[in-house]
């Protein structure tokens, strides 16, 4: 009888423990392995793409800039979705998003640009209405679609040092050149020496609720360039230079690129600006600037509300500009235009003796109430050659210190005008023809 076995005939099993073991491991290893393929294939392919997941540390002063790009590159792979940027701070250089692509920022979350030039690559960019070289943008976008950029977080732009670059520009801190469908909403931003936000040859741009503010320097709000279809709405914009700023490109080139910056409605908004104006139309416009309506909006500006500017060369027109219910307070003017040597010459300036002029018609302003203003309107610096062919005013109210001066303008349209504390004649006029001109106010 033998007693090694106790198993019946046909159940014998022989055992190797380390053979066992081995298995053992290889299975466990594999495991691991398929889940962490698992874990990076969600990361990559499903999103959301949290910058986090992709390295960044957010803690302030480790540059964030790679971990950003893989995360913003990983969405464009996978089609679109959503980066987003959980609480912390984060230095990071310029980004570049694409088509189909959120970026998210959470409440406590800010982007801060590093101070670094070498961080903002070399690039092609307008600037001052011609094509040159410049830095790219701290936040870019070029010739993409639907690109989003949301949350209650903040951006801070590079340092001064940086941002009073000219030659080459510095980096300004959004750019979207040649996108379609941009919508920037709910965040803030602060800026010092450049234009915050700029627009360029874009189609169905939207800026809703976000708080723009320079600090310490001349820096614009949003340019919007040679663009079609936009929207700024429940914005509050308070700025060193321009709190927004309409431009279409300078010169003949641009005259013969023929891309207007049109169909613009800004309204609900808080506009103040230090230099300049709150709103200023031009003075980069040779492809024209058509279909403006401002309405409910809170304006101010230390030498301008709103300013219409141009110069010889320049070409291009201005036409339909609707300003209505609108509360001007504690600036210089509340409407100037000026139309000779406002802006720098073009390298190409447009030729003709009356075509170098700007064409400028169709502005109406209805339901205005001005309240500590020097000038309700200074439109005197305007060309013969071209005069201004249509400037209608009804329903102002308020103070003001002098009335309106007017040179060189037709079919002007005076109606209800009833404000108190100026001095002097409430209107003068040179060569001005129209309606209700000869009514005193």
């Amino acid at each position: 009888m033998r007693h090694g076995n106790v198993f019946p005939a046909g159940l014998a099993f022989e055992f190797n423990l380390p053979v066992i073991k081995f298995k053992l491991r290889f299975v466990l290893t594999l495991a691991s392995f398929l889940s962490c393929l698992i874990q990076a294939e969600s990361i990559t392919t499903k999103g959301p793409f949290d910058v986090r997941a992709f390295g960044a540390t957010g803690d302030g002063t480790t540059k964030d800039t790679v971990a950003f790009q893989k995360a913003l590159d990983a969405c464009k792979t996978a089609g679109g979705g959503t980066v987003s940027v959980p609480g912390g701070l984060y230095l990071i250089g310029s980004l570049a998003l694409g088509s189909n692509t959120t970026l998210d920022l959470a409440p406590r979350a800010s982007l801060i640009g590093s101070p670094d030039v070498a961080d903002y690559p070399l690039v092609r960019v307008r600037w001052e209405g011609e094509f040159a070289q410049g830095h790219r943008a701290l936040i870019s976008a070029v010739k993409a679609e639907h690109v989003t950029i949301t949350g209650r977080g903040s951006i801070f732009g590079p340092p001064a040092n940086l941002s009073r670059l000219r030659n080459p520009r510095g980096p300004a801190l959004i750019e979207l050149a040649e996108c379609d469908d941009v919508t920037l909403e709910g965040f803030s931003t602060q800026y010092q020496q450049l234009w915050s936000i700029h627009p360029v040859l874009c189609r169905k741009f939207v800026a809703r609720d976000l708080t723009i503010r320079s600090i310490g320097g001349n820096g614009d709000g949003i340019d919007v360039d040679s663009c079609s279809d936009v929207l700024i709405e429940h914005c509050r914009i308070d700025t060193g230079d321009d709190a927004i700023s309409l431009k279409s490109g300078r010169g003949l080139a641009a005259a013969r690129l023929e891309r207007p910056t049109r169909d613009v409605v800004i309204r609900d908004c808080s506009l103040a600006s230090s230099i300049f104006a709150a709103l200023g139309v031009g003075s980069e416009l040779s492809g024209g600037i058509r279909n403006v309506r401002l309405e409910n909006c809170t304006i101010s500006g230390r030498q301008n509300a709103l300013l219409f500017k141009s110069r010889d060369g320049r070409g291009g027109e201005i036409d339909n500009f609707t300003g209505e219910n609108l509360l001007v307070l504690d600036s210089p003017t509340f409407l100037a235009i000026s139309l000779v040597n406002k802006g720098i010459q073009a390298s190409d300036p447009v030729p003709g003796e009356s075509e170098k002029w700007t064409r400028v018609h169709n502005l109406r302003f209805n339901h205005i109430e001005v309240r500590n203003v020097a000038d309700l309107v200074l439109a005197q610096n305007i060309p013969a050659a071209r005069p201004v062919d249509g400037l209608s005013l009804a329903n102002i109210t308020g103070t003001c210190g002098r009335g309106l001066t007017l040179v060189n303008l037709t079919n002007v349209a005076l109606g209800k005008i009833e404000v108190t504390g100026y001095s002097g004649a409430f209107l003068t006029q040179t060569n001005v023809q129209g309606t209700g001109l000869e009514t005193k106010r």
